[in-house]
C-alpha cells in the first residue's frame, strides 16, 4: 500500500486496447497507487484532452502520461513529438507503456524526450508489479513540474 494521505497524482493512460485499459486499472487498484486515472484511446483523443478541447473543458492537467504506441488515427510517437513541441505540455512526464521491443520504438521514443521506456509485462502478476513499483516512484521519489 502506498501512503494513504498522499495527494492522488492525475494519470492520463493513452490507450486503444480495452483489455490492457481493464488491466491497467486493476493493476492501480491492486496497488493501492493513489490516483485518478483518465483514459483516451488514440492519439488525437489524447491531445483534445491535454489541450482541453471540446468535451474536454474542464479536464485536469495530468502529473504524469502512460503512452502507448500503436494506435489507430494518430500513434504514440507522434503524440509524443506533439507534446514537446507544445511549451504548455512539454513538461508533463510521458512514460512509453506498450507491447513493442522493437530497438527502433525505443530509441525514437527517447529521441522524442520520452522519460522512460517500459514494456508491458504480459500476465497480471508482472503488471501488477510494474505498476506497484510506477506508484512507488511517482508517490515517493519524483519531484513534477509546475504547470507553465
Amino acid at each position: 500500500m502506498f501512503m494513504p494521505d498522499a495527494t492522488p497524482i492525475e494519470i492520463l493512460l493513452v490507450e486503444d486496447s480495452e483489455p490492457d485499459i481493464l488491466l491497467t486499472e486493476e493493476a492501480f487498484a491492486a496497488a493501492g497507487v493513489a490516483n485518478r486515472l483518465h483514459i483516451t484511446r488514440d492519439g488525437v483523443e489524447a491531445l483534445a484532452f491535454l489541450r482541453r478541447d471540446d468535451v474536454y473543458a474542464g479536464a485536469p492537467r495530468p502529473d504524469v502520461i502512460l503512452l502507448d504506441i500503436n494506435m489507430p488515427r494518430m500513434n504514440g510517437l507522434e503524440v509524443l513529438a506533439e507534446l514537446k513541441r507544445d511549451p504548455q505540455l512539454m513538461t508533463i512526464p510521458v512514460i512509453v507503456l506498450t507491447t513493442s521491443e522493437a530497438d527502433e520504438d525505443i530509441l525514437r521514443s527517447y529521441q522524442a524526450h520520452a522519460a522512460s521506456y517500459v514494456v508491458k509485462p504480459i500476465d497480471f502478476e508482472h503488471f501488477y508489479q510494474a505498476i506497484q513499483a510506477f506508484g512507488r516512484y511517482m508517490l515517493s521519489i519524483v519531484r513534477l513540474p509546475p504547470p507553465t
